[in-house]
């Protein structure tokens, strides 16, 4: 990497942030998370990329990174989500350690481990590989032990840290005893307990108020002991050595519970709060047809990868700073959101030339960030007339990707799998998200349907010409030529050229207008022009 790059991408500038804030480390450990209470979805994925930029960030300074990502399934299940089925199996459920409660699907261990595996199953596809943490299974094994003790021994200490931040009308009182901890009752799962008394070392007390249990528990033997929120943040802040980690504006706002992890981080745990950044909202444009009713409108990432080729969802996140709010795209601004892509390829390329220097390293960095595994051997396949052609190429071959490349005819073979990704996402576009208004399908006049478009005798006087005066030498014909010469015919035929257009259209696609019309004549080719005029 170019020394100038770091000033360009925030990726790298975070990266130097981090450098010079924590020294030379032997590793820097980054860290994300969140709590599988339902389907993960693409407003939480930009958390993951985002740590996953800074990460490969620091790796191009040639430092070792940890990136772990944690899996907080100790949370309690509080919410019965719509799109999960035996909906009151799960509210059988609630209140118990997410971990606790069965997947109803029947295909996972349990409903915490449905939704990590629809995570971890997909991350690959996007090049992004953390060490996943589970956090249920680490608070069991008495992992978290010394770190427990360590809160409970500063529950004074930790309550002012809370209350520091807060207003007269939220402090906790001085009265009121504060309990850092919560536990899952070992009777009966669930986290209905109150802390009655500690001995200062190991030993707790609590009472569930649900079944009326009290338990004496060890924190070096017992399971059902864990920490709350904003305390177990910080204690594994210290535990990991983390030096990055971002959260969501709603934890980054002032006294939120970033600014109050800091304090217990820094006061009760002597670990200096991980760098950070906050990153914004995610909004969604134009919902895909099948999504919202399956999913209740949640977007996950296999939805967004129905669309968008692998590189170009990472250079969504890659090609704007983190604490911009966006929208993704599922309507026609798909079109835009490739051919942007497609020009920062051709800059990074040099096929184009960009602005100045600057702009350059600038789009040729987030172009490097937004490649799954390293910049590819050769510049990938690139349609003349960009995606919107490679669109209307598919919807004239119906789909056929083998159609579309052997028509081509100059996809090399290192570029062959990457095309087909990005055909593929088209097409599932054009089927499942475009407007109805861009999409046709060719007219197949050997089909049982078939049937002639409903043309004035002018108009089909013209298509006549068209196809003894025009589709003969179509071949030796640039676009613009092509286009010249139906414009002739529509003036030898004395009618207007929209007219003439409007039955074209109507012959081909049954639709009165499509794609701009001598390109489209290339793209279906003599063959099946006069398959389909000649019956005129």
């Amino acid at each position: 990497m170019s020394g100038n790059q770091k000033l360009f991408h925030w990726a790298d500038q975070t990266a130097e942030k981090i450098i010079r804030e924590r020294g030379d480390l032997d590793i820097y450990t980054c860290a994300s998370g969140i709590t599988p209470s339902g389907t993960v979805h693409i407003g939480n994925f930009r958390e993951i990329i985002s740590v996953d930029l800074v990460v490969r960030a620091l790796r191009d300074r040639g430092k070792k990174v940890r990136f772990i990502y944690s899996w907080d399934d100790y949370d309690v299940f509080r919410k019965v989500p719509m799109n999960m089925p035996e909906q009151e199996i799960l509210e059988k459920h609630l209140r118990f350690p997410i971990m606790m409660v069965p997947d109803t699907t029947g295909r996972d261990s349990s409903y915490a481990r449905h939704h990590e595996v629809d995570v971890e199953s997909q991350l690959p596809r996007v090049g992004i590989n953390p060490e996943y943490l589970y956090q249920a299974q680490r608070y069991r094994s008495n992992m978290y032990a010394e770190g427990i003790k360590t809160a409970l021994q500063n529950r004074e200490k930790i309550k002012d840290c809370l209350n520091r931040y807060r207003d007269d009308a939220h402090k906790i009182p001085d009265d009121e005893e504060y309990w850092p901890t919560a536990g899952f009752c070992c009777k009966c799962n669930k986290d209905t307990t109150e802390m009655l008394s500690y001995d200062g070392e190991y030993g707790i007390e609590y009472k569930c108020i649900s079944c009326g249990h009290t338990e004496k528990a060890d924190l070096r033997t017992s399971k059902e002991i864990k920490l709350g929120w904003r305390v177990d943040w910080p204690m594994r802040w210290q535990f990991e050595k983390t030096v990055f980690e971002p959260a969501g504006k709603d934890h980054h706002s002032q006294g939120g519970s970033f600014d109050t992890a800091r304090l217990v981080s820094e006061e009760i745990y002597n670990w200096p709060a991980p760098v950070t950044f906050r990153y914004d909202f995610i909004g969604i444009k134009g919902l895909p047809g099948k999504m919202s009713s399956s999913k209740g409108e949640v977007i996950s990432l296999p939805d967004v990868l129905n669309v968008y080729t692998p590189e170009i969802c990472r250079y969504l996140f890659a090609g704007t700073r983190p604490n911009t709010e966006f929208a993704i795209s599922f309507d026609l601004d798909v079109m835009k959101t490739y051919e942007d892509y497609d020009k920062t390829e051709r800059i990074a390329w040099g096929v184009d030339k960009a602005k100045n220097e600057d702009v350059y390293i600038k789009e040729r960095r987030i172009y490097e960030l937004s490649q799954v595994d390293g910049m590819p051997s050769m510049m990938p396949y690139q349609v003349v007339g960009g995606f919107r052609h490679l669109c209307n190429m598919l919807q004239t071959n119906s789909g056929d990707i083998d159609a579309v490349i052997d028509t081509l005819g100059d996809v090399k073979p290192e570029q062959e799998t990457s095309f087909r990704t990005r055909c593929a996402c088209a097409w599932y576009w054009i089927t499942e998200c475009a407007p109805e208004e861009f999409r046709f399908a060719l007219v197949n006049p050997k089909s049982e349907d078939y049937k002639k478009a409903d043309l004035t005798d002018e108009q089909i006087l013209a298509i006549k010409k068209i196809v003894s005066d025009v589709l003969p030498k179509m071949d030796d014909l640039e676009e613009k030529p092509l286009s010249e010469a139906v414009y002739a015919i529509a003036g030898e035929c004395e009618i207007e050229p929209k007219v003439l257009f409007n039955a074209l259209y109507q012959a081909l696609i049954g639709k009165e207008q499509g794609p701009r019309l001598a390109g489209f004549m290339k793209v279906i080719g003599k063959k099946r022009l006069l398959a389909i005029l000649g019956k005129y």
